[in-house]
C-alpha cells in the first residue's frame, strides 16, 4: 500500500452506490476522493489526477471510461452492470493495458457465495439441478441482476447446461441471491441477503486500493479477496 491515500475518482456519484461510496470513503485514510463525475459530466479531465476511477454509473458510458482510462494509464473499478457482449469485450481489451477490476457484485459475502455454489456443484454432481432466484428493489433497471448472471455464468461453466433465473422485483429489497440445488429427497440452498449498500461500497473501497499498483489485466472480487 503506498504511504499516501488512493486518489479515487467516481463515476456515478449522484446514484445510491456512488453516494454511499463517498459517505464511506470519508472515514477512510487510505482513500481519497479526487474527483467526482455524474451523468453529463466529461470524464476525460478528471481522470487526469486520480489513481483509480470507480465506475458506478450507467453501461452505456463504459466506453468513453475506458478511452480515458487508457489515455491516461488509470486503473478502473467497475461496479455497473447489464453491460452488453460488446461493452464487455471494450472491458476485456481495455485490461490489456491497465488492470481492472470489474464485478458484478462487490460483497465479501456474495464471493463466498460464488465459491460456496462452485464447490457444492462440484461434490452434488449431476443428479442435483441448480436454479437461482434473485430478489431486488422495484428500482432495478437490469433483470436478471449482475450477481445471478456470474452465478449462472459460474455454474454453467461447470454443468455445460443453462442455469435457470428467477428474478423478483418488489419493494425497497438491497439484494437477495439464492441458489437452490434440488435432488433426490433432499433440497440444498444458499442464500446470501444484502442488508444495505454499505457492504457493496466498502468491497469497492477495497478493491480501489487492491488494483492501484497491478500490473495490467482483469481481476474479479474473488482475486481481491484471495479466494
Amino acid at each position: 500500500m503506498k504511504d499516501s491515500p488512493v486518489r479515487v475518482m467516481l463515476i456515478g456519484a449522484a446514484g445510491r452506490m456512488g453516494e454511499t461510496v463517498r459517505e464511506l470513503a470519508q472515514n477512510d485514510p487510505e482513500i481519497q476522493i479526487a474527483a467526482l463525475c455524474d451523468l453529463g459530466d466529461s470524464i476525460e479531465p478528471a481522470m487526469r489526477n486520480c489513481d483509480v476511477a470507480i465506475d458506478f454509473s450507467q453501461a452505456e458510458s463504459v466506453d468513453e471510461i475506458c478511452r480515458a482510462a487508457l489515455q491516461h494509464g488509470k486503473s478502473l473499478v467497475i461496479g455497473t452492470t447489464g453491460h452488453s457482449q460488446q461493452q464487455r469485450k471494450t472491458i476485456e481489451e481495455t485490461a490489456h493495458s491497465v488492470p481492472i477490476v470489474l464485478a458484478s457484485n462487490f460483497s465479501v459475502g456474495v464471493n463466498v457465495l460464488f465459491w460456496l455454489a462452485q464447490k457444492a456443484t462440484e461434490l452434488l454432481g449431476s443428479a442435483f439441478n441448480p436454479e437461482i432466484v434473485e430478489t431486488h428493489h422495484k428500482m432495478k433497471k437490469d433483470a436478471p441482476s449482475g450477481t445471478a448472471k456470474t452465478l449462472a455464468e459460474l455454474l454453467k461453466a461447470m454443468r455445460n447446461s443453462e442455469i435457470p433465473i428467477q428474478s423478483i422485483r418488489e419493494g425497497d429489497v438491497v439484494g437477495e441471491h439464492t441458489v437452490i440445488f434440488a435432488g433426490p429427497e433432499e433440497r440444498l440452498e444458499l442464500t446470501h441477503r444484502a442488508a444495505n449498500r454499505g457492504i457493496f461500497a466498502l468491497g469497492a473501497l477495497r478493491a480501489a486500493k487492491w488494483i492501484a499498483n497491478k500490473r495490467a489485466g482483469l481481476y474479479s472480487m474473488q482475486n481481491v479477496l484471495g479466494l
